[in-house]
């Protein structure tokens, strides 16, 4: 009787082991079946159609082509994004936390820190302490927010299978927020005293990356950087050079100065301190040149630069190529307009522009390629050396090898003199003999 209970009880607790084995294995299977299934139908909602905008993502060892389109339209579905809330991916800018927004029906981002790069405004990195946007999607249409600080605009996209078309509005905003961002980077934001606002429009196209600035700066104005005391600034550059070219002063009607004005800022009499037209120019030129590796030297990069921009530089902000360097040259070409005018700050920059190697100064630059004082130049020779200003260091050796330099640049810069009369001067020779080859006559 006992054995005929526990052969009874082996084959129950046997049968239920088996039932149990069985509806895992089924459980499973049906989970791996449908994970399968879902994979699958990712995989072909993902897919890339032919003509579409596609990249390549790497998840483990395996590599899946993709359609952006795909990714943005999957990634902004309600039902998804309500997925992503709480989870932490990585980004070229930083950690990207993600949430979800029930009342906005948004999806949530947070960049903290945010370090951003582009080729529009060089190598060096632009760091914000955060960044937060929203986005939120209708059909192909897509729209949000983006802010750092108290600086806050509105984008708008339309997604289509091939392209992404942004469009993005700043209201006008407190110059001193803007600045706020980048306090920690810009030493100057405690001490002056900032007025004005700016504002900005722009249109961004992926994946050509065509990109459009309309930017605005009004009434901006600056005080506390002392730069007053710069009216009487004496240059380090004339020394050693003989005691009546020490003493000559430059005047804005010399050949060389307009020369100079006509390379480096046709516009100078009739900005204040900044020039939106250029900076627009070289954003849009700018950012269709790819820098092959973060810390390259950018040397084909467009500059929007103003003289009084450039004085700063050469006086307080030193040569590194980074979005916070401008942004503390601004400052100083703002205040300098007011205190000094137009006249001084053309004479601090000839008095301290680099001409390659160790040559700075516009009496220096003559005496070393001309043999002769910076007054006693010919139209030919002032544009000769005003042409070198875009890249002294390589105009200097180039004219060292060959007694030459940039001939285009040269024209071009003739050109802008808008001169008439003269002609084209005879022989070319290499250093303090030269006479430089320049047909400057036709204007234009």
């Amino acid at each position: 009787m006992n054995t005929l209970l526990l052969r009874t009880a082996l084959l129950a607790v046997s049968h239920a082991v088996y039932r149990l084995t069985y509806w895992v294995g089924v459980a499973t299977a049906s989970t791996v079946f449908a994970l399968l299934v879902l994979f699958f139908v990712a995989r072909t909602a993902i897919r890339p159609a032919p003509g579409a905008w596609a990249t390549t993502l790497h998840v483990g060892p395996v590599s899946v082509d993709v359609g952006v389109a795909s990714l943005i339209w999957l990634g902004t579905t309600p039902w998804i994004a309500q997925q992503l809330d709480g989870h932490t991916l990585p980004s070229p800018a930083g950690p990207l936390h993600m949430g979800w927004d029930t009342k906005a029906q948004a999806l949530t981002l947070r960049c903290q820190p945010c370090i951003l790069h582009n080729a529009s405004w060089g190598a060096a990195a632009l760091r914000l302490p955060a960044v937060d946007a929203t986005v939120r999607r209708s059909g192909m249409q897509l729209q949000g927010t983006v802010s750092s600080g108290a600086v806050a605009a509105t984008w708008r996209g339309q997604l289509t299978h091939t392209s992404l078309l942004l469009d993005m509005d700043l209201p006008p905003t407190a110059v001193r927020d803007g600045y706020a961002l980048f306090a920690n980077a810009i030493p100057e934001v405690a001490t002056a005293h900032i007025d004005g606002t700016f504002a900005l429009r722009a249109t961004l196209s992926l994946p050509s990356r065509t990109l459009t600035v309309q930017p605005q700066l009004v009434g901006m104005a600056v005080q506390g950087l002392g730069t007053d005391q710069w009216a009487n600034a004496q240059s380090a550059c004339n020394k050693g050079l003989p005691p009546r070219a020490q003493k000559v002063a430059l005047g804005a009607n010399s050949l060389l100065a307009r020369a100079v004005i006509a390379a480096e800022d046709h516009r100078l009499f009739e900005h204040t301190g900044y020039d939106l037209v250029e900076v627009s120019h070289a954003l849009r030129s700018n950012n269709q040149r790819a820098i092959p590796t973060i810390g390259a030297t950018p040397t084909s990069l467009r500059g929007a630069s103003t003289l009084s921009q450039q004085v700063a530089k050469l006086l307080v902000t030193g040569g590194e190529r980074s979005p916070v360097r401008k942004l503390r040259e601004l400052l100083y070409a703002v205040e300098m307009e007011q205190t000094l005018g137009k006249a001084r700050i053309l004479r601090l920059y000839l008095d301290n522009a680099p001409w390659g190697a160790t040559v700075c100064g516009a009496q220096a630059a003559a005496h070393t390629y001309f043999a002769k004082r910076a007054d006693q130049l010919t139209t030919d020779e002032a544009v000769w050396l005003a042409a070198m200003l875009h890249n002294p260091a390589l105009e200097a050796r180039r004219w060292a090898a060959t007694g030459r330099i940039n001939e285009a640049r040269a024209q071009w810069v003739a050109s802008g003199m808008r001169l008439t009369g003269g002609g084209r001067a005879a022989g070319c020779t290499k250093h303090n003999a030269a006479r430089p080859c320049v047909a400057w006559g036709s204007g234009g």
